[in-house]
């Protein structure tokens, strides 16, 4: 159902719709992640979009090729959220922390969207500003090349792979979301120490520390080896 994207300047002037909003890609965006929040990603559906903007569902055809398109429009404005009003400090490590920890809340604010586009690669506006963010970081505190790049694959993955996990676990019933959480204080805490002894004794740290994200963790680990390995090579300079 592919149709010729119109450009926004032009879609701004097309009449408005039955309720008297004008159309337009941040509008549907917006609308698109209510409708996950509210109904999960069976929710979002060109019928139910139209529904919800009051316009016939062929109208959103003039801003997004299909909802693929707009699959990846969705990712794309939980980055600029993550992004808007970050600035680097100075601090390499700093500043590639709080811009993984701010996608990571992005991503978590919007579980059903997450789950739809963390593994997704957009092209667009936001995930390019942001890339180009991590890199210029990485290059301006004396990275080489190869390894700007290389610290750059495992930082962006690691934190759209926690971003989806994560996401996932928000975006499953109460029900299912609870019982996995008190398995680690049923199950996991009544195993017998002489089958189990090291699940036996992690047991009380388990239960606090499994049913939080491990995403500031990983992210601090790989920040302290990449700056391990630049040292390094300012010691061999």
């Amino acid at each position: 159902m592919s149709k010729r994207v119109v450009p926004e300047e032009r879609r701004r002037r097309r009449r408005p719709t039955k309720s008297g909003r004008v159309l337009s890609e941040a509008l549907i965006v917006e609308t698109a992640l209510r409708l996950l929040h509210e109904h999960g990603s069976a929710g979002l559906t060109a019928r139910r979009l139209g529904l919800a903007l009051d316009c016939d569902p062929s109208t959103l055809y003039r801003y997004f090729r299909g909802m693929d398109e707009l699959t990846l429009a969705l990712g794309d404005a939980l980055i600029g959220r993550a992004l808007r009003g970050w600035r680097p400090a100075g601090s390499w490590r700093e500043d590639l922390r709080a811009v993984g920890l701010r996608i990571h809340a992005a991503y978590l604010a919007h579980p059903q969207a997450a789950v739809l586009t963390a593994s997704r690669v957009s092209g667009r506006a936001a995930e390019l500003a942001a890339d180009e963010a991590v890199l210029d970081v990485l290059r301006t505190a004396g990275f080489p090349l190869p390894e700007a790049v290389r610290v750059y694959h495992a930082f962006i993955d690691t934190t759209l792979a926690f971003a989806a996990l994560d996401a996932a676990s928000l975006a499953l019933p109460d029900a299912a979301r609870r019982a996995d959480e008190e398995m680690w204080r049923s199950t996991y805490a009544r195993l017998p120490a002489a089958t189990h002894p090291r699940l036996a004794e992690a047991a009380p740290l388990l239960a606090t520390r499994m049913v939080t994200s491990a995403y500031p963790t990983a992210l601090d680990m790989l920040l302290t080896s990449a700056g391990i390995d630049l040292d390094g090579r300012r010691d061999l300079s």
